[in-house]
């Protein structure tokens, strides 16, 4: 009987830990990211690709092409700006656990075991803005497909940050019908060979 109070006198204070410490970052992201209309520009480019790819007028499909690049460079740069404010964050509030559930401080107790969440958002800008200047010289469908999978990875590390791979990793399920595995391998490959080298995944 002890054993098991024991047990459940565990559960919870690891579980108010944990919510502490995800609520500190979670208010520390969204004072960051509450500057900008990141969320709101990621919506309008999700919903009008496709409604572009639905589209079978040549000429209606190029305007909306036009205007759809035209929220991205304006996602690209204020992005830009977000990770350059996030980078003046202190690094012990930045790093994440690579472990797959949250543990409450294991960012300090395993510090080999974390990466830092400033390289991580600088990567994404990069990114971002590669693909929104289509560095790649792909066609609008292509390019498209790759600054897709650039913001639902990015979002990916968002919800890492906040909470833990294995909720980030849920979430992108839901939210896009997309595994971290599938947007990790549409990125582009200087994207994904900076996030694998920084995160180890």
């Amino acid at each position: 009987m002890e054993f098991f109070t024991l047990v459940v006198l565990i559960a919870i204070g690891t579980y108010v830990l944990k919510t502490k410490e995800q609520a500190h970052r979670i208010r520390l992201l969204g004072s960051h990211l509450g500057q900008y209309q990141i969320e709101k520009l990621m919506e309008t480019l999700t919903s009008g690709y496709l409604r572009c790819l639905g589209e079978t007028d040549a000429a209606r499909q190029a305007q909306i092409w036009a205007l759809l690049d035209q929220s991205e460079e304006a996602l690209a740069s204020q992005f830009e700006r977000f990770a350059a404010g996030f980078s003046k964050v202190e690094e012990s509030d930045a790093r994440v656990s690579k472990l797959p559930i949250a543990i409450p401080y294991a960012d300090r107790l395993l510090p080999a075991a974390t990466f830092d969440a400033r390289k991580a958002f600088a990567i994404h800008a990069r990114g971002i803005a590669d693909a929104a200047a289509n560095r790649a010289g792909q066609t609008p469908k292509g390019k498209a497909f790759t600054m897709s999978a650039e913001l639902f990875l990015m979002q990916h590390t968002c919800h890492w940050f906040c909470r833990s791979r294995a909720v980030a990793s849920a979430r992108i399920q839901v939210r896009h019908q997309t595994s971290h595995a599938m947007a990790l391998a549409s990125v582009s490959p200087a994207t994904r060979a900076a996030y694998r080298a920084l995160t180890g995944l």
